[in-house]
């Protein structure tokens, strides 16, 4: 055994020859200071990095972005992927959000992805949100929603929603199509959301709520 009652200082490179072992864990920064944890690879100088100060966790950057874990890239790869090798049927790989609430309620949302970006102000946006919430928590009928958000012409739209009782299409009443295409018909099914009208078959609405591409159904 060595006691270092002091400061130790290695002017090369320090080599361990077997297993590096320490009684009840390996433990850096026990005091809970301002001490941060940094660990090179051969091209990035933070490929891991734990702000003591900020209690942030990074992989490839020391900067913080929000998150407790930031991953960050300087190119087009992959930030993270999620391997299973098991050979069974069931699913794999699994990622779960799980919001570990003590007295859920209905309506509560319970995670969000945010998919974010600069405009050309250089302000940082969230484009598109999708949002899980819980519709009821009551035990035997519980009931799970989903909600698809987005910009349009700058602002936070629901463009999409799953609720406990229906499926929405344009919720916040904006000026956006409904299109289904067929095999041959581009305009199979259509609601033209300025025009308030609905039409199958053509992308024209003609003067009433219903449109049929061989004639006119006003109801």
């Amino acid at each position: 055994d060595v006691a270092i009652g002091g400061l130790a200082t290695v002017g090369g490179t320090l080599g361990v020859t077997g297993v590096l072992t320490a009684n009840g864990g390996a433990v850096f920064n026990e005091d809970t200071t301002d001490v941060d944890f940094r660990v090179e690879s051969n091209g990035n100088t933070h490929m891991l990095f734990v702000d003591g100060g900020s209690d942030h966790v990074n992989i490839g950057t020391d900067t913080d972005y929000g998150g407790r874990l930031n991953i960050k890239t300087g190119d087009n790869t992959t930030n993270l992927v999620l391997v299973s090798t098991d050979t069974d049927a069931t699913v794999g790989p699994v990622l779960d959000l799980y919001r570990d609430s003590s007295s859920p309620a209905d309506n509560d949302v319970v995670g969000n992805i945010n998919y974010k970006a600069e405009n050309s102000a250089g302000e940082v946006l969230t484009y598109v949100r999708l949002i899980g919430a819980l519709g009821d928590v009551t035990d035997g009928t519980e009931d799970g929603e989903i909600y698809v958000q987005r910009l349009v012409a700058g602002t936070n739209s629901s463009v999409l929603s799953f609720t406990s009782s229906e499926t929405i299409f344009n919720d916040d009443s904006k000026d956006l199509d409904f299109r289904v295409e067929s095999n041959g018909n581009t305009h199979m099914l259509f609601v033209d959301g300025g025009n308030d009208g609905v039409a199958i078959g053509t992308a024209t609405v003609d003067g009433g709520p219903l449109t049929v591409q061989t004639g006119n159904t006003h109801p």
